[in-house]
């Protein structure tokens, strides 16, 4: 309101004066605030628990044939914890991995020391190392001393800690390396799910062995195979695993063949790691399904570790063995007594360079050559070895079991 004075500037209101400062202190105080969205509490609440208790959360296995799907399924399912795949393995890898290893050691421990350095170089904190019935089960822990030497940070969940406490043990050791916020019941359900998959998954390999080298169609059997793998990884209990498994054994089951009453078979027997990793042993399954072969092979994981009895498998190969020779050792001598009794064409016996009880396997499994007229061809791998060597020794080889076969009728 003016009070006459025009040099006088017109007066305000003291409560719109109070007014506008209050107005222009909100005003600064929100640019100073950053802006925030109302999150769920709970929400929240579980984040910043995740983040104080639960640092690590993206896990990797190292590659290993066709076992993928379990791994996963294991991760996420049991430990609650994302997983990391890799995509299929290069020569950088396998090299990585012999740069940083002795030259001492096997093939396997380089494989998987690569797989390890190229899991952390995408992001992997925290690798898993389930180790081996041998002294593959004592690498995780000289695996982890080269990467940490490397500057790699990682949580290294090693299955031969704790294991000697039982499964108990070795669960508490999970909860505490890993995820402390693992429910219980709902991990040992799961757990248990997982050596069912592993179980589905040993079961359509068996029958790949023995039937993908007389498919009419050439591709058929490795095509159903990808879509098999392909069911598991989404499985995300034990029904989705029991319905995968029908699915594909059902497609499997449907492909035509054109199988000989009395085809060529060979049974393979050797070192874990070697004798099932295609990447290890270069292909030697689909080697041998090219050629028409039928395969077999004991040894997979549900034998060796769901449902081993080693003196069960002693008293079976009493005639060749008194004692437990190693890891492996008692499962590639009765396994190869088996083939011998079922009238197999041929064995063969797959092992890494320098692995002892495989070695001392050899004079064993020449005898039982012997006693049953059935020839093996044994088969030893490095860093080294070549596809075109490897082919010219299976050709032969082949070739060989074609014509004392012939003979014979």
């Amino acid at each position: 309101m003016s009070n006459g004075n025009p040099d006088q500037s017109p007066s305000v209101e003291p409560q719109a004066m109070l007014e506008q400062v209050r107005s222009s202190i909100a005003y600064q105080h929100e640019r100073l605030r950053p802006p925030s969205l109302h999150a769920d509490r709970k929400a929240a609440k579980q984040a910043r628990h995740k983040a104080k208790h639960h640092k690590y959360t993206k896990a990797a296995f190292f590659r290993y044939c066709y076992y993928e799907p379990a791994f996963k399924f294991f991760c996420e399912q049991v430990l609650d914890v994302d997983y990391l795949p890799l995509p299929e393995a290069t020569r950088l890898t396998d090299e990585m991995g012999v740069q940083n290893s002795s030259d001492y050691v096997c093939t396997p421990f380089k494989h998987i020391l690569g797989d390890f350095i190229e899991a952390l170089d995408r992001g992997a904190d925290i690798l898993i190392q389930f180790g081996g019935p041998c002294r593959l089960g004592y690498y995780g822990e000289l695996q982890e001393s080269i990467l940490r030497d490397m500057g790699y940070e990682f949580i290294m969940l090693n299955f031969s800690h704790g294991i000697e406490l039982g499964y108990v043990g070795w669960a508490k050791e999970c909860i505490k390396l890993v995820n402390p916020k693992i429910d219980i019941p709902h991990g040992v359900m799961q757990l248990k799910a997982t050596g069912k998959m592993i179980e589905c998954l040993d079961e359509l390999r068996d029958f790949y062995l023995a039937n993908a080298g007389f498919e009419v169609e050439k591709g058929v059997f490795d095509a159903a195979w990808e879509r098999a793998m392909d069911a598991f990884r989404t499985c995300m209990d034990e029904r989705d695993i029991n319905a995968a498994f029908r699915d594909a054994m059902a497609e499997l089951r449907a492909i035509p063949l054109d199988k000989p009453a009395d085809p060529i078979r060979i049974g393979i027997v050797g070192e874990l790691f070697t004798a099932i990793d295609e990447r290890a042993n270069l292909e030697l399954d689909h080697k041998l399904t090219a050629m028409g072969v039928e395969v077999h092979r004991m040894l997979n994981f549900t034998n060796r570790y769901l449902r081993y009895n080693e003196p069960n498998l002693r008293a079976g190969a009493k005639d060749y063995l008194t004692y437990d020779m190693g890891p492996t050792s008692t499962m590639t001598v009765l396994a190869a007594k088996k083939y011998g009794e079922a009238g197999f064409d041929g064995v063969i016996h797959a092992k890494s360079a320098g692995c002892t009880p495989e070695i001392d396997c050899i004079p064993v499994l020449q005898r039982v050559s012997e006693d049953f007229r059935m020839p093996i061809l044994y088969l030893t791998y490095d860093s080294q070895t070549s596809d075109t060597g490897l082919d010219t020794r299976l050709e032969a080889f082949y070739d060989m079991l074609s014509m004392k076969k012939e003979k014979r009728k």
